[in-house]
């Protein structure tokens, strides 16, 4: 594989290091592309057993900075299409939505449902469920109150989810973002994960963490 120009740069870095935040997000700023706005991710190893069902970390959080990111809400409903539409959703249908669904349409970042729509969408659950797009009444994206759901999803909330060896992988921002607001958001998704720890997991909780930009080098940093 030929090795650009920009990767070649990534020899400068030490990576045992472990960087302040701050530190860190200014150091990446070297790093990121100039001829698009990359986002920041971050990734965060838990001590956890995600085959226990208690373990098995998920939820939503609104950023208070919001992701920077264009969010395209779809909403599946029969009774609240006005409301929907009015509130700014991009998608919004019943039944002909979800054949448009199951013909492969999948032009959207987040789905919400009334409840009353959940049991027809298992027929597209195949669809949206590989994709994290399936509504889930714990996330708050199946609800009557669609107005306020729109309004969180447009607003920078972000899903997190730990993934295989108890890794949780989320988006905080655009490299745009003043160092500032990168760092409240991740602080903002420590703090999350550290309420929700699971009373079952023994031992050090996050185990590492690290950051980097969409094309860019992830560099380790200290989690307090």
């Amino acid at each position: 594989m030929k090795i650009t120009k920009r990767q070649k740069t990534w020899g400068e870095l030490d990576i045992e290091k472990v960087y302040g935040l701050s530190e860190a997000v200014e150091l990446l700023r070297g790093f990121a592309s100039k001829k698009f706005d990359e986002s920041l991710e971050i990734a965060v190893r838990l001590g956890i057993d995600i085959t226990k069902a208690d373990q098995n970390i998920r939820g939503m959080l609104s950023l208070p900075n919001g992701t920077g990111k264009k969010v395209r809400v779809a909403v599946f409903t029969n009774d609240k299409q006005d409301e929907a539409k009015k509130a700014g959703a991009d998608i919004v249908g019943g039944d002909e939505l979800i054949e448009k669904v199951a013909g492969g349409f999948i032009e959207f970042d987040r789905v919400i449902s009334t409840p009353d729509m959940m049991p027809k969408l298992s027929k597209i659950a195949r669809v949206l469920g590989p994709k994290g797009l399936m509504p889930n009444p714990k996330l708050g994206t199946v609800t009557n109150n669609v107005v306020e759901a729109i309004a969180t999803a447009k607003a920078g909330q972000i899903e997190y989810r730990a993934e295989k060896k108890g890794i949780v992988h989320a988006g905080i921002g655009k490299m745009s973002f003043t160092t500032e607001k990168l760092v409240e958001n991740a602080v903002a998704l420590i703090d999350q994960l550290k309420k929700i720890k699971p009373s079952s997991s023994k031992g050090q909780y996050i185990l590492g963490c690290s950051i980097a930009t969409t094309q860019g080098p992830g560099v380790k940093v200290e989690v307090k």
